[in-house]
């Protein structure tokens, strides 16, 4: 008789912190992201060693609000130039994070989505979210701290 194990669960929570020029705190949000069919790939390749992709090791933000999909490859209107290294990668246990931080005129306007890539340009990208309008004014900073928590899913 086989008994089926569980799986792995990936939980993917940001926070976005909008700060003024002069360094204060003009909006906050917490956002869960999905985990994209290509990122769940570089993952499973890492863990067998087969990967010849480099680590994520960027960020960036885009325009458009339309729905997170498992599909996803790509942001679905990066800004131009806002893709940015990270500031730390990190982890402790089972819980991996990223911050970045897009400082005054990097990715700047209207935005809504979110992701983390492995290349400087084109790229695996891991993830996406999608998040309520920030309005980064060319003087803003806008710093995005992203936590991946692996557990088991229970089954």
């Amino acid at each position: 008789m086989i008994k089926e194990q569980g799986g792995i669960k990936i939980k993917g929570l940001a926070h976005l912190e909008l700060f003024g020029p002069d360094g204060i705190l003009k909006q906050e949000q917490w956002v869960k992201n999905i985990i994209t069919t290509v990122g769940l790939t570089h993952i499973a390749d890492r863990m067998a060693s087969t990967l010849s992709e480099d680590a994520m090791g960027y960020m960036a933000v885009g325009t458009d609000a339309t729905a997170v999909a498992a599909g996803n490859t790509a942001l679905g209107g990066e800004v131009a130039s806002s893709r940015t290294a990270l500031s730390s990668r990190t982890h402790s246990g089972a819980v991996v994070t990223y911050v970045c931080s897009f400082g005054a005129g990097v990715g700047t306007g209207a935005l809504y989505e979110a992701g983390i890539f492995n290349a400087a340009a084109a790229g695996i990208m891991l993830n996406r979210l999608t998040y309520a309008v920030v309005n980064k004014g060319a003087s803003d900073t806008l710093q995005i701290t992203w936590s991946l928590t692996f557990s088991d899913d229970g089954a």
